[in-house]
This record gives C-alpha cells, sequence and structure tokens, in this order.
C-alpha cells in the first residue's frame, strides 16, 4: 500500500496513515483504505486497531483538493460515493478503534475520527468540520455519524457554523474523548486500546454491532439519494473558486 500501511503490535494493528500532502484522501486513499479494513476485519488474530498518521504533527487536512479540482460530476460522484463507502467499513469494523489524533483533523480527517470507538487529542491539535465554510453541505452518512457521535448542544458550533475545536472544548463538543499531551503521546494512545483488547472480542464486537446498527443502517439507506445535494454544492461556482483559490495556495500555481 502506497498512502498507508498496517503495523502488528501483540494482539492489535496500527494503520497508520502515511501519504505525501499529510494523508490528504483521493481514490487511492479510500481504495487501500478499503482493503485495510477488510483484512483487519478478517483477520481473527487482530483484536484492536489503532488509527494513526505518519506525520509529526498532522492526522489527516481532509479531501485532497488538488486532484479532485478537475474531477467532472461523475468522477466526483463516484468519488464520494468511495468515501462513504469507507466511513461504513471503519464505522462498522468488528474490532475495537481507538484514533490516535496527534494533529490536526479537519473534514475528512474530523470524519475518519469520528468513526472511532475512541478519540484522543493531542493538546494543541484541532479538530472539526469545515464543509459549510467550503460551501457544500455535509455528506449524509457524515450527518448521521455526527449525529451518533457529537454532544447536542455542540452541533450547530460543528456542522452549521464549521468551527475547529481543541483541547477541553473538542471534549466536551464530543469530538474527542481524552487529550494526551505530544511527549508519550502514541503510548498513551496505545496503552487506552489495551484496554479494548483485553475484553472478550466477541462479546465486545457484538456489543459494537449492535450499538451502530441503527446509524449504519441510515447511512446506507439515504447516501445516493442524497448524493446530488453535495455535487450542487460542489460544483457551484463560488464554491469552485474558493477550493481553486486553496488549490493555487498549495501549488503556488
Amino acid at each position: 500500500m502506497n498512502t498507508m500501511r498496517l503495523e502488528r503490535d501483540g494482539d492489535a494493528s496500527v494503520l497508520r496513515l502515511d501519504k505525501a500532502r499529510g494523508n490528504a484522501i483521493d481514490e487511492a486513499f479510500l481504495d487501500e483504505l478499503g482493503t485495510a479494513c477488510r483484512e483487519l476485519a478478517a483477520d481473527e488474530s487482530v483484536r484492536g486497531v489503532l488509527l494513526a498518521s505518519a506525520h509529526p504533527k498532522l492526522f489527516c487536512p481532509g479531501l485532497d483538493l488538488v486532484t479532485l479540482i478537475d474531477y467532472q460530476r461523475p468522477a466526483m460522484q463516484r468519488f464520494m460515493l468511495k468515501f462513504a463507502e469507507a466511513v461504513w467499513s471503519l464505522y462498522g469494523l468488528p474490532k475495537p478503534v481507538v484514533a490516535a489524533v496527534n494533529g490536526h483533523a479537519v473534514a475528512g480527517g474530523c470524519i475518519l475520527a469520528l468513526t472511532a470507538d475512541y478519540r484522543i487529542l493531542r493538546r494543541g491539535a484541532q479538530i472539526g468540520l469545515n464543509e459549510v465554510k467550503i460551501g457544500v453541505p455535509l455528506p449524509w452518512s457524515v450527518s448521521v455519524l455526527l449525529q451518533a457521535t457529537a454532544a447536542p448542544t455542540a452541533r450547530t458550533r460543528i456542522a452549521l457554523l464549521g468551527r475547529n475545536f481543541a483541547d477541553e472544548e473538542a471534549l466536551a463538543a464530543g469530538l474527542a474523548d481524552e487529550l494526551a499531551e505530544a511527549d508519550g503521546f502514541e503510548v498513551a494512545c496505545r496503552t487506552r486500546l489495551a484496554e479494548f483488547t483485553e475484553k472478550d472480542a466477541r462479546a465486545l464486537a457484538t456489543t459494537k454491532g449492535y450499538q451502530r446498527a441503527a446509524a449504519l443502517h441510515e447511512m446506507r439507506a439515504r447516501e445516493r439519494e442524497t448524493i446530488g445535494d453535495f455535487l450542487d454544492g460542489w460544483f457551484a461556482a463560488p464554491t469552485q473558486a474558493r477550493i481553486r483559490r486553496t488549490v493555487e495556495s498549495l501549488t503556488g500555481k
């Protein structure tokens, strides 16, 4: 795999995002993420998963705008449906998943983190969903995921105002379950994952499945029906102008 790798750590596995441009999400990233989820689900010797980044101060900045800016509507629809399938695969993984959010996790990066059972955020790192600031609505599955994860009192600030959160505010919003310092960060994350892996694997998987079944069913039920809303926003002229300015700032072109 070129955008991520699986590292074995005792009875757990580290799914380490390791892509150029700071783990920005493109189609190759999603293809490899789907493959990794299938491998992890099928391997009975893996009792837990740490979702981590190879980049020291960045978890994931969201979609790879440099690649996606040239997509026409059919290609973008294909991409977003593939993104939804990746969200379903991570959210429905029958193993405990701890997200080691070692750095900024915005937009798609925040979404990946929200699929985990437990999120540990490095102090000072920013996490949030900025889609409305760009000019696109949250995809249907992401809206369902947010309702299942974030604190009800914080959803307006997260989804409608597009704010980023850090430290105790991220905890209060439900975007993180725990904070950890940069020193010893991943050790702290692996220690927390060990609390999950010491539990009976069958009991944990069944319970997790029960807890997430309704949200997964709702995600799958309307993603295709609502994808046009996202695409309308993405291809609106003001949104395309914002995306192109961002791409220019990233590439210097």
